[in-house]
């Protein structure tokens, strides 16, 4: 399920009306909120049309042709880019992963770098946002990158890059001190795209998206929603409950001028309702 702004149905319930959406079990697995770790592994293979070479913006510089990222995620990235003026100082090292590449890599930590190295910095295959589309590795553009580890600095356009990255959806998806609940070290250069403004709330309130997760599911749509403001726009965020394995859900809609969807990958919905300030705002 794409995060888009979707044509809502009109649903009729006794006297009150409502907008909703319906969405078949298996796109809880689909979005930009997805969670992937050990626990919740990829249980669908991203779609090749939701994927774009990142050669689309050739002012990228990569380490590799034919990387390929999600399209809503390049299209920040290259803006991202921009905006802390790395471009030509910060090299995309690792994109989207099939999991046959996973596995490859995978195998070949485990016999250079050994068991201990290996499962603080590499998932297992089907255990790896690189296979979503959504996560980038980035690093100093120098002669010599390390793929696995590549170095990323907290100073000059490095440092400017995380100081924006949440602006532009993106979050350092393994931070330090967050090791017990991810379960991966440390990696300064390991941001994935999680969207406006959730990575905006994350930075805010330093949560890991495990922990973002778990706080959405506390703010579902009948009770208090997770209320986000700034010059850009209101938004209001709730979570819905999916319905049985092989039933759809209905998830209702607030009134609003767009809205996201995005399956957590675990159990639910989440919804993002955006009041828009001014002509703009990322989805």
């Amino acid at each position: 399920m794409e995060q888009q702004v979707y044509q809502a149905e009109h649903y009729i319930d006794g006297h009150s009306k409502a907008n909703v959406v319906q969405a078949a079990y298996s796109e809880i697995h689909q979005g930009h909120l997805v969670l992937i770790n050990r626990e919740h592994p990829i249980r669908q293979e991203v779609s090749t049309d939701r994927l774009l070479p990142l050669s689309s913006f050739p002012a990228i510089h990569t380490l590799s042709e034919n990387m390929l990222l999600d399209r809503t995620c390049l299209r920040h990235l290259a803006d991202l880019l921009e905006a802390c003026e790395g471009i030509n100082d910060i090299i995309a090292v690792s994109g989207y992963r099939t999991r046959m590449e996973q596995e490859q890599i995978y195998e070949s930590s485990l016999a250079e770098n050994g068991a201990a190295y290996t499962a603080c910095y590499v998932a297992l295959p089907n255990k790896s946002e690189h296979q979503s589309g959504l996560a980038i590795d980035v690093g100093k553009r120098n002669i010599d990158v390390d793929f696995i580890a590549p170095a990323f600095p907290d100073s000059d356009v490095y440092l400017t890059f995380k100081q924006l990255a949440a602006g532009y959806g993106f979050v350092q998806r393994y931070k330090e001190g967050k090791e017990a609940i991810t379960h991966i070290s440390c990696e300064p250069w390991h941001f994935r795209y999680v969207g406006y403004p959730h990575a905006a709330i994350m930075d805010r309130n330093d949560w890991c998206l495990e922990e973002y997760i778990d706080q959405l599911r506390s703010h579902p749509y009948e009770e208090d929603h997770l209320v986000f403001e700034d010059e850009r726009a209101y938004v209001e965020i709730y979570y819905v409950p999916a319905a049985s394995e092989g039933s759809t859900t209905t998830i209702p809609l607030i009134p609003c001028e767009r809205y996201a969807v995005s399956g957590n990958n675990c159990d639910g919905f989440i919804v993002t309702a955006f009041r828009v300030k001014g002509s703009q705002a990322y989805v």
